[in-house]
């Protein structure tokens, strides 16, 4: 296994393409609301990558995905494709997850948004979900290791009777948009790749209010639904691992970290 530490140089571009995948979140956070479909907010955001910010949606015709952005829509934990069928109601949860290339390198982040009155059980499932990414975050250093990371979220997320995919993880990014190492969101402290300074990766648990076992739809090939049917959440940061910490290269203006 080969991780890329990135140069100064590096982490100067990737610093750039991260602010704007947060800016995408930004823009688009008015427009997700009740009667607009998932289909309009990926052309939004679409045009406003590759117009206003002159940059790659890195999804459009990755590995043949149809779409510039990613929504994600109750069950569905990630990969879900954008579509002028699928309209939001109230009381519907979806997470929105931009990666946009801009010289070469990558940002990579995703948010989750809540449509008009939803239950406070799916409010709960979202607020845990980010506090696992938070806490994660926090343990971001040279020294400790891969399962530290999943270890965190996995107690976090248990302890409120939640359950940890464990078939979709976090990455390594840069040039290449999935690089080593894969962060998973589950494990056992001390145990994995011990992270050093250069490494930049994501971390974005995804937890479901039931089981964790998921369903790869066998008609597009990329949305995954919890097999149960109940809801699932995720939030994402691209990271970037300094001498004494960890610099969040996607952080949202709305988010005080």
């Amino acid at each position: 296994m080969t991780i890329q530490l990135k140069s100064t140089e590096d982490i100067v571009k990737m610093r750039v393409a991260g602010k704007l995948a947060a800016e995408v979140l930004e823009m688009i956070g008015p427009h997700v609301q009740e009667g607009v479909s998932t289909g309009e907010l990926d052309r939004l955001c679409h045009q406003y990558i590759v117009e206003q910010q002159q940059a790659i949606p890195a999804p459009l015709n990755y590995n043949g995905f149809p779409k510039s952005i990613c929504t994600s829509v109750n069950q569905v934990i990630c990969h879900g494709i954008p579509s002028d069928s699928k309209i939001l109601k109230s009381g519907d949860i979806i997470n929105i997850d931009v990666t946009v290339i801009k010289d070469g390198f990558h940002g990579d982040s995703s948010k989750m948004f809540a449509i008009g009155e939803v239950p406070a059980h799916a409010q709960r499932l979202i607020r845990i979900t980010q506090e696992c990414l938070y806490k994660a975050i926090d343990l971001v250093k040279p020294g400790i290791t891969l399962g530290d990371i999943g270890h965190v979220i996995q107690q976090h997320g248990e302890a409120h009777n939640y359950s940890i995919v464990r078939e979709y993880c976090g990455h390594g990014i840069g040039r290449i948009f999935h690089e080593e190492p894969q962060v998973l969101h589950y494990g056992k402290p001390n145990t994995g790749t011990r992270i050093e300074a250069g490494m930049t990766f994501t971390i974005e648990p995804m937890l479901n209010a039931g089981s964790r076992y998921t369903k790869l739809s066998n008609q597009d090939g990329w949305t995954v639904t919890t097999k149960d049917r109940r809801l699932s959440a995720q939030w994402e940061h691209t990271l970037a691992v300094n001498s004494d910490g960890c610099e969040i290269l996607t952080l949202r203006s709305d988010e005080q970290l």
